[in-house]
């Protein structure tokens, strides 16, 4: 099974009361679903996309269609090259949270 990093579940569910949610992923569908459903996360998520790109011009889709356009939105991940800094491009909000595991691509 997947284990999600410490505190993140709790974080999730307290979001989850307050604030629309949309789990943004990139890589292999099946593969993502499989960590998903894994993780026992998914339930808290008003909405998942699985993408192939994670580019200014992606998020601002994403934004426009799960929400209020990229000004009332934000995204939180471990990588600065595909977490936040296309969604500060697409002028959404970013924040970056360091994790040890980070792809090796993301240091190219």
């Amino acid at each position: 099974p997947i284990e999600p990093l410490p505190h993140a579940r709790e974080t999730v569910e307290r979001l989850a009361g307050s604030y629309r949610l949309v789990l943004i992923t990139k890589g292999d569908l099946f593969d993502q679903e499989r960590k998903l459903a894994q993780s026992g996360l998914g339930d808290l998520f008003d909405a998942v996309e699985i993408v192939s790109d994670k580019s200014a011009a992606t998020y601002a889709r994403i934004f426009s269609r799960h929400g209020d356009g990229p000004k009332k939105s934000m995204m939180v991940g471990n990588s600065l090259k595909s977490d936040v800094v296309p969604v500060i491009e697409a002028g959404g909000w970013g924040i970056h949270v360091p994790h040890e595991l980070t792809w090796a691509i993301e240091h190219a």
